[in-house]
């Protein structure tokens, strides 16, 4: 008999295994019995070494995550400028009511606008006693405000030129 993986026991020649549960129980022994303990007396706790890099690292996050959001309220404050800006340059086209070539500025708030009316040439519009009359007029605002911010908005309008009747004041 080889017993290939088993360590025969002194004299018997039978192979040693360890007592089952109910020989150990039969025996007066603790069938499971309790772990020994640890030999190092040490305390358990963290280094002062990897107490330093968490907080190295903890640090290094909040100040990421502080510079994100001061970046998102200074894109937020941005937005909203250029938002008014777009309103005042609206609102700036819409006065037009009878668009007449000329060029117009003023300052609202911390807002620097400038109005600029336009005639656009229309070379290929047949010119005729009917016609004659109507013009396409280009409407440009250019709201400025900063040092550097500025925004353009522009949109072409037609419009007749008042008829004058005979005998009647201009």
């Amino acid at each position: 008999m080889s017993g290939r993986g088993r360590v025969p026991s002194r004299g018997t020649g039978r192979t040693c295994r360890p007592p089952t549960l109910t020989q150990r129980r039969s025996k007066g022994q603790e069938p499971f019995p309790a772990p020994a303990a640890p030999s190092v007396s040490r305390e358990h706790g963290f280094t002062l070494l990897e107490v330093l890099v968490a907080f190295a690292i903890l640090s290094i996050a909040v100040v990421t995550t502080i510079q994100g959001f001061a970046g998102g309220l200074r894109l937020l404050r941005l937005a909203g400028e250029h938002q008014q800006a777009i309103l005042l340059a609206d609102q700036k086209l819409r006065e037009v009511v009878r668009p007449a070539e000329e060029r117009t500025e003023d300052t609202e708030g911390a807002y620097r606008w400038e109005r600029t009316i336009t005639i656009v040439p229309t070379p290929d519009l047949a010119r005729t006693p009917a016609t004659e009359m109507w013009h396409v007029y280009r409407i440009a605002v250019k709201v400025s405000w900063g040092d550097t911010r500025s925004v353009t908005v522009a949109t072409l309008r037609t419009s007749a030129e008042p008829r004058q009747t005979p005998g009647a004041r201009p």
